[in-house]
Parts: structure tokens; C-alpha cells; sequence
């Protein structure tokens, strides 16, 4: 099972949803980081579940604690490891599943491929393990402040409910401003009506993060296997319930023309740009200094509230039992977790690039 990513500024998760927590091990911070924890903090309050009638009910303060790497608020340069403890288990709220599989879940693939699995609330599959990959895309935020480089995302579509705004024309700072992370808010009132009734309805709806990251420097990525973009595809299409991913143009740009779509360069001053963006910041697998913006797709969530039919390990019909505390969307809670993904890459590709320079 890997549970490691990153190449120098590298992370191993660990733990179940309902075990005794879940957390992180960060390897190649450098030495000397101002670990702010009130931040760190801020950023896990953000993805906790219990947040609002629209997500989980579960309650978790989502607290953590340095069990090593940190010094006098500092990154000392050794690994660091962060534990988040759970508080809120309700195991048997899954008791009647421990024999079934349930409909586009992980059950199956994981007893099948190690024959054995942690059937409370998902055990390692569960979103809830995304709580340590927050608290390491913190550090990285914090690492990338100091260069100018900011990761950030906002919800720009629930079922067929979409913001027909390009991100430029959007104030990001009023994200938070509502529940369910869509800085428009007209759009957000909206959005939020419709995965309420979806809830009210017992049933669950999908959306789309979409990602910005502001201040890049020319040069970050690997023009081959080791693609910025792909890095980026491969982050996001680690976390849970993520169905698809598109950089820049996406999937719009099949119905332009290369005359249309190709970003001419233009001389701004002091550096070289380009007059569109299409490319959505990255050419041949490397920076170019724009923006970079994406989008995440997120499928509806897998656990509702109806009656579903299935097979047992046996493979006899069964019928499955909604029950437990699940989102009806997960988008709201997903915005920290992509602009945590972001940001590991983002460090991880800044590290590397200064590495190769004091190899050459």
C-alpha cells in the first residue's frame, strides 16, 4: 500500500477513520520554517467535518499535536510527525456492513486485494485520513509564502449548477464567506439550497473545485515523466471521490482552433508573458510563470440514506442500509484539501528546482 508523496518535501500518511487518530510524517522540510500553529490550525477547522446542516454531523475538533521535528516553533529538519486524534467514532453505525459491499465503495477492491479490510466508516479508504494531508499542505503554504506563491480554490459548480464566471472575475478572499466555499454569492445561496434538498432528500449530489495558484516562477517541473501537470492530475486524483481533472483550457479547448488557442508570448515590463492562458500556466510540463488553474471533479458521495441493493462476501443478494453521518456533498470540505495538495506539489517542485541549482 503506498502511502507516500513527494520527492524531497515528501509525506506518509497514516491511520484509519476509526481508529485511535490520523496523521502525517513530513520528510525534507527545511530547517528554520516558523511553524505557525494557529494556521496549521485554521486550515484543519476548515476541512473538519460538523461544520454546517450540509455536511457530516460527525464532530471532531480536528486538534493536533507535534509528536517530533519541531523546536521553539520551528522546523528543526528531521521529520516531522503530526497526530490528529479521533473523538467522534460511532463504529457500530457500520456493524451491518462488515459482510456486504456497498455500491461504488472500496469494500470489495480492498478485501479482494488484501483480504482483509477496516469496514468501520471506510477505515483507510475514508476521507477522514485527508485531515494529515491538510495539516502538511499548511506547512507547505507556509513555505511557499515566503517566495509568493498561494494556493488557492473555491467551489465552482454543484450537480448542474455551475459559476459561469472565470475565476478573474472573482473576489477568492470571500471564499469562506458561506458554507459551501463559493466566493459568488448569489451562486453560493444557490448551490447551498440545492444540496440541502438533496440531503432532505436523502441522497447526495457532485461539484467541481476549481484550483488557482497565484505568484509561480518560470521553471518548476519536469519536461518529461516528472510533469508539473501531471504531478498535479496524479495530487488531485489521490483524493477521495475525485473523478477527473483539467488544466487550463481542459476539455473546452478541443473546440477551439490552434490559432485561437495558442498563448501568444508578450514582453511586460521587466519579464516575458503571455497575453492568454490557455495553457493554464504550464508548457511542456514546466511553469511559465502565469497563473496556474485547474479543475476537480468530484463525484457524488457514495453512502446515502435509501435502501441499495448488493451482494454479501458470499455473493448473495442483500440489501444495503443507509446509515452513519456522511456528506451529501463533499465539495465545501474539499477545498482545503485541494489547495493542500496544491501546495505540497508547489514544495515539492520549488525544493527540487533549488536542489538541481546547487547541483549545477
Amino acid at each position: 500500500m503506498n502511502n507516500s508523496f513527494g520527492n524531497i518535501f515528501k509525506i506518509t500518511s497514516f491511520g484509519e477513520s476509526h481508529g485511535q487518530g490520523v496523521g502525517i510524517v513530513i520528510d525534507g522540510c527545511p530547517a528554520g520554517v516558523e511553524l505557525d500553529e494557529q494556521f496549521i490550525q485554521s486550515e484543519l477547522d476548515r476541512r473538519k467535518p460538523g461544520q454546517s446542516r450540509i455536511t457530516t454531523q460527525r464532530k471532531e475538533a480536528d486538534g493536533f499535536e507535534f509528536l517530533s521535528g519541531v523546536f521553539e516553533g520551528k522546523s528543526t529538519g528531521s521529520p516531522i510527525t503530526i497526530f490528529i486524534r479521533n473523538q467522534d467514532q460511532k463504529s457500530k453505525d457500520y456493524d451491518h456492513i462488515k459482510d456486504i459491499y456497498r455500491p461504488s465503495h472500496a469494500d470489495f477492491t480492498y478485501q479482494e486485494k488484501y483480504g482483509v479490510r477496516d469496514y468501520r466508516g471506510g477505515g483507510r479508504s475514508s476521507a477522514r485520513i485527508t485531515a494529515g494531508w491538510v495539516a502538511a499542505g499548511a506547512i507547505a503554504k507556509l513555505i511557499l509564502k515566503e517566495i509568493g506563491i498561494k494556493c488557492q480554490a473555491f467551489v465552482s459548480q454543484v450537480g448542474e449548477l455551475k459559476l459561469e464566471k472565470n475565476y478573474l472575475e472573482l473576489d477568492l478572499s470571500k471564499t469562506e464567506s458561506n458554507d459551501v466555499r463559493c466566493p459568488d454569492e448569489v451562486t453560493a445561496k444557490k448551490m447551498f439550497e440545492l444540496i440541502d434538498n438533496v440531503r432532505k432528500n436523502r441522497d447526495t449530489v457532485g461539484g467541481v473545485v476549481t484550483g488557482v495558484i497565484s505568484g509561480n516562477p518560470v521553471g518548476l517541473g519536469e519536461p518529461v515523466f516528472n510533469k508539473l501537470n501531471a504531478t498535479l492530475g496524479f495530487a488531485m486524483l489521490s483524493i477521495n471521490a475525485v473523478k477527473g481533472f483539467e488544466l487550463g483550457s481542459g476539455f473546452d479547448g478541443v473546440k477551439m482552433r490552434g490559432s485561437d488557442h495558442n498563448d501568444a508570448f508578450e514582453n511586460k515590463g521587466s519579464e516575458i508573458g503571455t497575453k492568454t492562458n490557455h495553457s493554464g500556466g504550464v508548457q511542456g510540463g514546466i511553469s511559465n510563470g502565469e497563473d496556474i488553474y485547474f479543475n476537480v471533479a468530484f463525484k457524488p458521495v457514495a453512502t446515502i440514506m435509501k435502501d441499495q441493493s448488493s451482494v454479501d462476501g458470499e455473493g448473495n443478494a442483500i440489501t444495503v442500509k443507509g446509515k452513519g453521518r456522511h456528506d451529501p456533498c463533499v465539495v465545501p470540505r474539499a477545498v482545503p484539501i485541494v489547495e493542500a495538495m496544491s501546495a505540497l506539489v508547489m514544495a515539492d517542485f520549488y525544493l527540487l528546482a533549488q536542489t538541481n541549482k546547487l547541483r549545477g
